[in-house]
């Protein structure tokens, strides 16, 4: 309670979630551009070109960031996955241009701009909690486990936009595998860095830091659930994440926490940043779902980056016939 109220005092929680919110002033300038272009033309698609140069105005703004990682090392798997979509990949650029990252800043250039602030070496990761084997690893280590794997996963923001992303990481599964979960473990939660030298956006009280998220043990050990250290096979930017964020490609993408340092195997539902910021929100599930809007929106539909014009928002985004049964039976509107 003392966190839900400190964030309420310090900001009310009035824009979409977390690490994956647009910026107030660029919500509103959107929601001003939407109601004025429909005012003008009445046409949906006025609306969708409005939208498309608003996007392309961003990226050549922000072309100066585009950052100049490297290549991922060591033995990389990019046969195309049993999960993988087809759909045309969101340039680079965009990945990594267009971001909500609220440690780093607020709005969607800041953590490209303020990336260089952010060292992910040396890094050390914490598994631990309900756990038989409980480590601390070196994040060089905790890449030599794994054959880093190519995922290309839609990636739907609770703010109604979405990219198409070819992540390369390893299955969450495969490292809780390692730490022996015991019998009374339920759920995981996930915690970033908290250092507002690295991360300056903590220096500002909009939210409670350090940033937490949470999955149900089903959840985390799903095939499809994926730790990122790398994208379009470089490795992981800062402002995406880096070294190490989760990926969860049913949820909305608040749920993918970055720059994780631990990871907690709990017996009780954790607490989580935005749903203590804005429980009526921002739920503790946060699966993609076209029939339960939010408050102050559709999720209806989304704006694919890049494109002219909007498309359905699919149930799970996608991925409904994979995780669909992990909730059979819960009412979807009160566990939203």
């Amino acid at each position: 309670m003392g966190r839900y109220k400190r964030a309420m005092s310090d900001k009310p929680p009035v824009e979409p979630p977390g690490s994956e919110i647009t910026s107030e002033r660029l919500y509103l300038r959107r929601r001003d551009f939407l109601r004025n272009a429909g005012l003008f033309t009445g046409t949906a698609a006025a609306v969708a070109g409005g939208l498309y140069l608003l996007t392309r105005k961003q990226r050549r703004l922000m072309d100066a960031y585009v950052p100049d990682a490297g290549d991922v090392t060591g033995p990389v798997v990019k046969a195309k996955g049993a999960f993988d979509t087809d759909e045309p990949r969101t340039p680079y650029e965009d990945v990594t241009t267009y971001n909500n990252f609220y440690e780093l800043g607020l709005d969607k250039n800041d953590p490209a701009r303020l990336a260089h602030h952010l060292k992910p070496r040396p890094w050390t990761v914490t598994v631990d909690g309900e756990v038989h084997e409980p480590k601390t690893v070196d994040i060089d280590q905790l890449l030599s486990w794994f054959t880093m794997e190519e995922r290309v996963y839609r990636m739907r923001c609770v703010e109604a936009w979405s990219m198409v992303i070819p992540w390369l990481g390893f299955p969450l599964a495969a490292l809780l595998a390692r730490v022996k979960p015991t019998s009374q473990a339920r759920y995981v939660t996930f915690t970033t860095l908290m250092d507002p030298e690295q991360l300056p956006g903590q220096k500002r009280r909009v939210l409670d830091w350090p940033y937490l998220e949470g999955l149900r043990l089903d959840e985390a050990m799903h095939p499809l659930t994926f730790m990122a250290m790398g994208l379009y096979g470089k490795q992981l930017p800062g402002q995406n994440g880096a070294p190490l964020r989760l990926v969860v490609p049913w949820k909305y993408g608040f749920k993918g926490g970055k720059s994780i340092v631990r990871i907690s195997l709990t017996r009780t539902m954790p607490l989580t940043t935005w749903n203590m910021a804005a429980p009526h929100e921002y739920g503790f599930y946060a699966n993609v779902n076209p029939a339960v809007s939010h408050p102050r929106w559709s999720q209806a539909t989304e704006r694919r980056i890049g494109d002219f014009g909007r498309r359905p928002t699919l149930p799970f985004n996608g991925y409904g016939e994979q995780v669909a049964h992990l909730y059979a039976g819960m009412d979807l509107r009160e566990n939203f």
